[in-house]
């Protein structure tokens, strides 16, 4: 059973950051514990075909390269995606296994909190926004609070509709 907090251990902002972005990272891990692999690639909503628990996953691991990695360190961008299939991740998640797929997930989460630690909230984005400007590492880092505690409300629904799980 994954275990969360939202409960900083100091009250200093990185702490503070960094724990409620795991613990929105933890919930997504949660959502999906026990589901069986079949019900982790169903897509029950006929308005979102690639709506999936296995899909989230994997969209909230590849969101988290481009933020970190492309976005803020400015490295290559190896993400699944192309011009002609821009929602790729989503689409490829239902060929693999949820397991591997959290594992990844997991392991982007780690390093991406050892990148966090290791600089200024104020540093600055390598790669800039469509308007010139730059984003900080803390707005990234609320942003993907954001993102991932968006994307957990749909994880709960699919849970819910799959296999009849709530809560979490």
């Amino acid at each position: 059973m994954t275990t969360r907090t939202d409960v900083p251990a100091a009250l200093d902002e990185r702490t503070q950051l960094i724990t409620f972005l795991d613990y929105a990272r933890a919930t997504a891990r949660a959502k999906c514990e026990g589901v069986s692999a079949e019900d982790a690639r169903r897509a029950p909503l006929p308005g979102s075909p690639l709506m999936t628990l296995a899909g989230l996953i994997n969209h909230l691991r590849w969101v988290e390269h481009w933020w970190f990695e492309v976005m803020f360190l400015g490295e290559e961008d190896r993400g699944p995606w192309t011009e002609e299939d821009p929602d790729r991740e989503m689409r490829i998640a239902v060929d693999r296994p949820l397991d591997e797929l959290l594992a990844e997930y997991e392991a982007a989460c780690a390093r991406h909190n050892e990148l966090i630690a290791a600089n200024s909230l104020d540093s600055v984005a390598k790669r800039t926004r469509r308007d010139g400007g730059r984003f900080d590492l803390r707005w990234i880092v609320l942003h993907l609070i954001e993102e991932t505690s968006r994307h957990n409300g749909h994880l709960d629904v699919l849970r819910e509709i799959v296999d009849g799980t709530t809560g979490s």
